[in-house]
């Protein structure tokens, strides 16, 4: 994949987190807004924490997926992107192509 293709696969990618993000009601930067009043539409306290719980899970794992996203756009910039950070070999274009955002080729992940 050449550099051009890769930060606008990434790029897109970005967007999409991004969106999903502001769909849970969360910034950028993981935190949640304030104008936000979830309180409201539950039953009780204890479905409350449980749901607030699972939107906090959920932005957490997004916030860490928009993370990879920014440090691949990084090595984009810095001509790394593709290869292997562990062994130095190319990733193969199909891991690429399913998650833009890999640092290390199959063989150094699965020895994970």
């Amino acid at each position: 994949m050449d550099t051009v293709s890769a930060r606008t696969h990434l790029e897109e990618h970005r967007a999409k987190i991004i969106a999903q993000m502001e769909e849970l009601g969360a910034s950028e930067s993981g935190d949640l807004r304030s104008d936000l009043d979830r309180e409201e539409s539950f039953a009780d306290a204890a479905a409350a924490t449980a749901d607030r719980t699972q939107l906090l899970g959920l932005v957490d794992s997004l916030h860490k997926q928009l993370q990879s996203v920014d440090h691949a756009l990084q090595r984009v910039d810095e001509d790394t992107y593709g290869i292997c950070s562990e062994c130095g070999q190319a990733i193969a274009p199909a891991r690429l192509e399913a998650r833009p955002e890999a640092t290390l080729c199959v063989d150094c992940a699965s020895t994970r």
